[in-house]
């Protein structure tokens, strides 16, 4: 396995990348061959897991939420994310742009007006009429339950816990080092391997069920603006076309790539939200989008702990359930992610700036799309429910919405010129993360190996659409529900490492000074540096050994400086 990795050409975590890449392959290949199969193997477990844990998800991301909201106004808020002397990387608005980047962009323009539309028709309770009033306002709320405060709660648990020990502990940028309080050194052994390996597929599944969604959103706006169909081969050459730009981005780097695309699409998304603004019904929308929020807040108690017992009709299953599976089986890559831009904040303003600003955009984005296809459908009913809900054109509803405004056929390029560049930031990001956790570290390394991660992402997209269809993408998103079971127990155990690291390296005294911990490198590099600091290796320069990067030392190890004892 070495010999092959060497002869590749790569540097990164031999195990690590193998035996991800390994996963990825059988699993595919599995399939592809054996689709009937796999689905029964998932079927079993997704059923099992959906009819006696679904309490369990919903619970879990509520108490991530309340523990996230105790951090943020405890002491252990004012702890910077970095060294204490150290400012944010990243401006705001910078920041800002980026944490669109790592794919809830794509959610957006997906279920803006598909969501809001299938529970206006259906209400989730089934305690109103539907099409009723009192059917939109349970919409809207369940809308932004799923895609407010707990959907970044899921996201900004991991990300926060992979900032403190990547930026203060100054552990590799690994799913491991989370838990080194419990594990010390071997986080870097087999049992850390298993781990991280654990993450980057879960993390390659989730992106494509994400890469999926997207592809069949644009292969919907071809089809309405240019008659294009909506097949198999069609979907295939967008991800193929969508991949190589996303390459391209990947190849250029983080500050060139990921954030001008991101600074980019974020302007652009404000853009298309004013049009409908402003062309809309814009009276009825501000004052909806304000409701929405109220709604929101007021609702928000009861979903946070709603679980369908009365009727127990199995919607919360095939959304609520499936939402939280999976999106907490790729927070690792977004976590990490988050974590990357994030450092130098403290972690009050990390987690008040990663829940309060997109969840913000989030209520107003959803409030103006929910509240204008409430507008048209009460105008003309069924002009939305009829092709989104009855014949199920879920990927077209954002087109369909257009079609009741000016400027259709520039707003729909506009529209899926945005699922575009959301999906390119997001193979991107996702292809800059999984190549950092294989690696173990954040240095510069081979571009082959990010781009390899990106085709990854396009190869299982484009095998398990086209392929198989309807059939491989259903096994998909039933393989995210068993996935999804382990990364919520994980989340727990990320609360305890979290506070136990806090609590051992915090002192009592104002200010809060914290300990200095020396750099960690996985081992595989470490070794790898040294030999290249050896006399007569081909990478040895006569620069300083130090900027190479410090090598391996005990984890557990005594750390730089003691904070004064207790008063």
């Amino acid at each position: 396995m070495t010999s092959v990795h060497d002869g590749l050409g790569l540097r990164t975590g031999t195990v690590i990348f193998m035996a991800s890449a390994a996963v990825i392959a059988v699993f595919v290949i599995a399939t592809i061959a054996f689709t009937a199969q796999v689905d029964a193997v998932f079927q079993t477990l997704t059923g099992w897991i959906l009819e006696n844990l679904g309490w369990f998800y919903v619970l879990g991301v509520t108490v991530f939420l309340v523990f996230l909201i105790y951090m943020a106004v405890s002491r252990f808020g004012r702890v910077r994310l970095g060294p204490d002397d150290e400012g944010p990387e990243h401006s705001g608005w910078a920041w800002f742009g980026m944490l669109f980047a790592a794919g809830i962009g794509t959610i957006l323009m997906f279920w803006g007006v598909a969501e809001p539309i299938n529970h206006l028709a259906n209400p989730p309770m089934q305690d109103v009429p539907p099409g009723s009033p009192e059917a939109f306002e349970q919409a809207m709320a369940f809308t932004l339950y799923h895609f407010g405060l707990h959907t970044w709660t899921i996201f900004t648990l991991p990300a926060l816990c992979f900032a403190y020990f990547m930026y203060k502990r100054n552990l590799p940028p690994r799913v491991s080092s989370i838990f080194h309080p419990l594990l010390g050194d071997r986080i870097h052994g087999p049992l850390g391997a298993v781990i991280d390996v654990t993450a980057i597929v879960g993390t390659m599944f989730g992106v494509a069920v994400s890469v999926g969604l997207g592809t069949l959103q644009i292969n919907s706006g071809l089809a309405s603006l240019f008659g294009i169909e909506e097949s198999r081969l069609v979907q295939i050459l967008i991800i193929a076309a969508v991949s190589a730009v996303a390459i391209i981005s990947v190849a250029v780097g983080l500050d060139r790539g990921i954030k001008r695309l991101s600074n980019f699409n974020i302007v652009v998304a404000v853009g298309l939200l004013c049009f409908v603004v402003v062309t809309g019904p814009t009276l009825f929308l501000l004052q909806g989008t304000i409701e929405t929020a109220g709604t929101y807040l007021a609702w928000l108690p009861e979903l946070a702990f709603w679980n369908d017992t009365v009727n127990d009709s199995g919607w919360q299953n095939g959304w609520t359930v499936f939402y939280w599976a999976w999106t907490i089986s790729w927070s690792p890559f977004v976590g990490i992610f988050i974590a990357r831009i994030s450092r130098g904040r403290s972690i009050r303003q990390f987690i008040v700036g990663v829940l309060a600003v997109p969840v913000t955009f989030s209520v107003i984005w959803f409030g103006v799309f929910g509240w204008g296809s409430y507008d048209i459908e009460r105008n003309d009913p069924g002009a939305l429910t009829g092709p989104v809900v009855d014949d199920g054109d879920i990927p077209g509803a954002l087109f369909t919405f257009l079609e009741s405004f000016p400027l259709t056929t520039l707003m729909s390029v506009i529209a899926i010129m945005l699922v575009v560049v959301f999906f390119t930031t997001s193979v991107d990001s996702a292809a800059l993360v999984m190549d950092t956790i294989a690696n173990g570290h954040e240095d510069p390394a081979p571009t082959r190996q990010r781009v390899f991660w990106a085709l990854c992402v396009a190869l299982v997209a484009g095998t398990l659409l086209g392929a198989t269809g309807a059939g491989g993408l259903q096994a998909l998103q039933e393989v995210i529900i068993v996935v999804g079971l382990p990364f919520f127990v994980m989340g727990y155990v990320m609360i305890y490492s979290l506070v136990r690291a806090l609590k051992e390296d915090a002192g009592e005294r104002r200010p809060l000074r914290t300990k200095r911990w020396g750099r960690v490198l996985p081992p595989e590099e470490a070794a790898r540096r040294a030999a290249e600091d050896e006399p007569g290796h081909p990478a040895r320069d006569d620069g300083d050994p130090e900027e190479k990067g410090p090598l391996l030392r005990k984890t557990d190890s005594a750390p730089r400086d003691q904070v004064p004892p207790r008063s």
